[in-house]
């Protein structure tokens, strides 16, 4: 793959080039297959002149990740202001351990796949009202792109408008300062009152579990739909999600979950809702 993208590109080299999808068991494969060896091999015969990977795990996890592979120059993680905090995605800490660890970082989902370009009334008002010519989306790419130690920020467009939009943002950009801080974290705090599944992504319930349904992640789809109002991204993410383990209609309601949830979430209700708002 990396020779087939070298002749495609007619490059000779890469600047940045990434191994994608690091995190969880994951990481197995990367340790089984010996692609940290390959990437140092292909440094070396100067085939690549920064190398790195995309993460998605926790903290914790890129911690230890960073610590055994010190090589490795660079990190790509998801951070935007709705995930800056989340229990799951910790966004705010991920970026954190890459600056212990003194490893630039290129951005993805600043926009959180589109779900902040078109966030919820709460949150558009509050934007609207600290700036009326700014879109939602220049307000998260803003945010994105003013953290420090960045290589670039990434984000999709699809169509002409959003690539305008972004250019726009991008070609004149202002950092957000400690004004426009304060009206994301007004932005933030008004998607935490929006009444969510509210999954802290322990995983006690998943331990117990006799099907291995990745319980979080199915609520975090769910989540797209009930905080976002976004049923198609909540679809697409939940097909994602269990595209490699058990769907929501898997459960036997045995309530071994329910049992060990430190927030007394009726999963079984909740697991049967995915079902009937989800699998299509």
């Amino acid at each position: 793959m990396f020779y087939t993208s070298l002749e495609r590109t007619g490059a000779g080299y890469f600047d940045f080039y990434l191994m994608h999808n690091c995190g969880g068991e994951r990481t197995k494969v990367f340790d089984d297959f010996g692609l940290w060896d390959f990437g140092r091999y292909l440094k070396d015969k100067g085939l690549i002149r920064h190398l790195g990977f995309s993460f998605h795990d926790n903290a914790k996890a890129l911690d230890e990740l960073l610590t055994r592979h010190p090589e490795m120059e660079f990190v790509q993680l998801q951070i935007n202001y709705a995930d800056w905090d989340s229990p799951s995605v910790q966004s705010a800490k991920c970026f954190e351990v890459a600056k212990k660890h003194n490893k630039p970082v290129i951005i993805m989902e600043p926009v959180k796949g589109g779900l902040l370009a078109s966030p919820p009334d709460a949150v558009t008002k509050i934007l609207q009202a600290a700036d009326p010519t700014a879109s939602p989306a220049s307000w998260a790419l803003r945010f994105a792109a003013s953290q420090p130690g960045l290589v670039t920020v990434l984000s999709g467009m699809s169509n002409l408008q959003q690539m305008d939009d972004n250019l726009a943002t991008m070609s004149q950009f202002k950092p957000l300062g400690a004004e426009g801080n304060a009206v994301i974290g007004r932005a933030r705090a008004a998607l935490a009152e929006i009444q969510g599944i509210p999954c802290t992504s322990c995983e006690y319930c998943m331990k117990g579990c006799p099907k291995g349904i990745e319980i979080p992640a199915i609520f975090s789809a769910m989540n797209r739909y009930l905080v976002y109002d976004n049923l198609e991204s909540a679809r697409g993410n939940y097909k994602w999600v269990t595209n490699s383990g058990a769907p929501a209609s898997a459960c036997i309601a045995c309530g071994q979950c329910e049992s060990v949830c430190p927030q007394h979430i009726g999963i079984i209700g909740e697991l049967s809702r995915a079902v009937e708002m989800l699998e299509i």
